[in-house]
């Protein structure tokens, strides 16, 4: 697979108890790391969730984080459209066309984990993340 669109939902703290949650009801295989896993030394978030990822046996891809301190937290604007995968050439085609005109929040460049990461809104106002995989 070179790339995937799924959903990327937010949350407050509450995060590992909604990725358990919609495992099992969906089933599947869920992938979880934490902020003090990927070395945030603030102890307030050092077990928080940077990052979940649930893979179900009908192919559905659900994504969840806690929200970082310093970021807003708005339920009901809790879900951002994520684009990942290997093609890079691809994803940063798609990272230039989407946020022509949008506001980028984080630029697209190499993170901690490894990976290129970027997240803008795009000139509807829609959010969107794009991760391409080291």
């Amino acid at each position: 697979m070179t790339s995937r669109l799924n959903p990327y939902l937010s949350f407050d703290g509450k995060a590992r108890e909604a990725a358990e949650f919609y495992r099992s009801v969906l089933g599947g295989e869920l992938k979880l790391n934490t902020f003090g896993e990927f070395g945030a030394p603030e102890p307030a978030i050092k077990d928080l969730v940077m990052h979940a990822q649930l893979e179900t046996p009908e192919g559905y891809t659900l994504m969840l984080s806690d929200t970082p301190p310093g970021m807003d937290y708005k339920p009901g604007t809790n879900i951002t459209v994520s684009l990942s995968g290997e093609d890079g050439d691809l994803l940063r085609g798609y990272w230039a066309g989407l946020s022509a005109g949008g506001e980028i929040s984080v630029p697209l460049e190499k993170q901690m984990w490894g990976d290129e990461f970027g997240q803008f809104v795009d000139r509807f106002g829609v959010p969107w993340m794009v991760n391409i995989t080291a």
